[in-house]
C-alpha cells in the first residue's frame, strides 16, 4: 500500500523485513456488521474501517475505526505499529486505545495467520472498572481474500472470552 506523504516525496518500497505481513496491507471495511459479545454487556454489531500502512520502515503503522452498526457513531478506536522480528516469525503490535489503555501484545505469524496475545497492558489511572487483563487477537486472510480479525478479552471480572468478530474486504491496496 502506498504510504501517506508529503507532496513531491518518493513513496518508499516495504521494508524487506515486512514481506512476510504484506497480506495484511491496505484499506479494509466491514462491510457486513461485526459482532460484539460479552457476558457483562448487552450484544451488539458494529461497523468498522482498517488502515494498515507503511513508510518504509520496518514497522508497519495501523489504525481501527469501530461505529455502531445503526447509528454510525464512532465507538472504539485503535492506533498503533506493527514489527516482525528479522529472521523470526514473531511478531509484536504496540496498540493505543482510546479507552484509556496502552498494550503490547506478540505471537507468531503463520503464513496468512497471525496469533497475538497481550504481554503487557496499562491503563490510566481513572479508568473504569473492571479493568482489562487480557487480550487475544487472531488474524487470518479467508480463501475469499477477506481480512478476518477475532478479539477475546479476560477482565478482572470475567475469564477469558471471545468478544469481537468481523471481517473487512479490502477496498484500497
Amino acid at each position: 500500500m502506498e504510504s501517506q506523504s508529503i507532496p513531491g516525496s518518493v513513496v518508499p518500497d516495504l521494508n524487506p523485513t515486512l514481506q512476510p505481513l504484506a497480506w495484511m496491507l491496505g484499506s479494509w471495511v466491514a462491510e457486513v456488521p461485526g459482532d460484539c459479545t460479552f457476558p457483562t454487556i448487552r450484544s451488539f454489531n458494529y461497523l468498522e474501517e482498517v488502515q494498515i500502512s507503511h513508510v518504509g520502515q520496518p514497522v508497519l503503522n495501523f489504525t481501527f475505526n469501530a461505529f455502531h452498526a445503526d447509528s454510525r457513531k464512532p465507538m472504539h478506536r485503535e492506533c498503533g505499529f506493527i514489527r516482525l522480528q528479522p529472521d523470526t516469525k514473531r511478531v509484536a503490535f504496540v496498540i493505543a486505545h482510546n479507552t484509556g489503555i496502552v498494550e503490547v501484545e506478540e505471537g507468531e505469524l503463520n503464513g496468512q495467520e497471525l496469533t497475538i496475545a497481550s504481554c503487557s497492558i496499562a491503563r490510566m489511572s481513572f479508568s473504569k472498572e473492571p479493568h482489562v487483563e487480557q487480550i487475544t487477537r487472531k488474524f487470518c486472510l479467508n480463501s475469499e481474500g477477506m481480512l478476518e480479525q477475532t478479539v477475546s478479552m479476560a477482565t478482572s471480572k470475567q475469564p477469558l472470552t471471545q468478544h469481537l468478530h468481523i471481517t473487512y474486504r479490502k477496498v484500497d491496496p
